[in-house]
């Protein structure tokens, strides 16, 4: 084989990563659309939203997946390969915690953008208190503020892949944050006249939408394990105490337990969901619900 054939062979070879480092070193989907993938459904609401017609998002864990145990699929670790963009929580979601490594090592040119970035974390609270050798919790999304502040940390992400179209992207954020800042002024009038600011949660998800709204989540699980005959009769105690009918639920985990303290109280449970890709609506929905048990 002569020289002349060594050139060409190698060209060959390096003609893709060219391709790529022309296009400004940022991949895109067959459709030309730059491919995002977000670690949770509520991050991907924000890329949805920011990134507009110029994102094609995919999702991590999926819909009544727990983001605490979730192991990815064949399929979403091929389709991560392909992506330009990761977004992550960042706060300490197990999920993140066993898989962002190896997520790394397969893709290693991936840009990650971390939503967590300028949100002060809260200790998880237990029976309302919280204390420093607590795990942070790492739900801090379901505050309506945190939300605010994703959005600009993916507006800052999208825009360093793709700045031709910054200024599209910085437009669509501050339209988001401004539907943001009216939905927490609009949480914080029908909270407002509510005595009875307690609410039962058997998975600790919502600390920082209580903070948020100046209420106390009463939290029944704790650290994801299945409670005592003891832990449960503490629960039932208290619910009694404060006068509260309703036990919520995440659908991403068993509500037996629940069901059984609900069953005690002469209440029910109810479900509302930390990860639903629908972010304004699903936290209007949750105040709702909360609104049952404090009136």
């Amino acid at each position: 084989m002569d020289s002349m054939d060594n050139i060409l062979i190698k060209f060959y070879f390096f003609l893709p990563f060219l391709a790529i480092f022309l296009n400004g070193c940022v991949r895109q989907s067959e459709t030309g659309k730059l491919p995002v993938v977000a670690s949770i459904a509520p991050l991907a609401y924000f890329a949805e939203r920011i990134g507009g017609a110029h994102v094609e998002v995919s999702v991590m864990v999926p819909p009544g997946g727990n983001p605490h145990s979730y192991e990815p699929s064949p399929r979403q670790m091929a389709r991560l390969g392909e992506a330009a963009l990761f977004i992550k929580a960042g706060s300490g979601v197990e999920f993140e915690l066993d898989w962002m490594d190896r997520f790394l090592s397969i893709s290693p040119a991936l840009k990650v953008c971390n939503g967590v970035e300028g949100v002060r974390l809260l200790r998880v609270k237990h029976g309302g208190c919280s204390h420093h050798d607590e795990p942070y919790d790492p739900h801090y999304w379901l505050s309506v503020a945190n939300g605010i502040v994703i959005a600009k940390n993916v507006e800052r992400a999208l825009a360093a892949l793709d700045p031709s179209r910054s200024a599209e992207y910085e437009a669509n954020s501050q339209k988001l944050q401004a539907e943001l800042q009216l939905l927490d002024r609009e949480i914080q009038q029908k909270l407002s006249g509510v005595k009875n600011r307690r609410f039962l949660v058997f998975h600790p998800a919502w600390g920082y939408y209580a903070d948020s709204f100046q209420l106390e989540q009463i939290a029944v699980e704790e650290e994801g394990k299945t409670l005592t005959p003891r832990q449960m009769q503490r629960v039932i105690e208290k619910a009694k105490a404060n006068d509260i009918g309703i036990v919520f639920v995440s659908p991403q985990f068993s509500r037996s337990q629940a069901e059984t303290i609900a069953m005690e109280i002469g209440g029910k449970t109810r479900s509302v969901d930390p990860l639903s890709s629908d972010y304004q609506d699903n936290l209007r929905r949750a105040t709702n619900a909360f609104l049952e048990t404090m009136q």
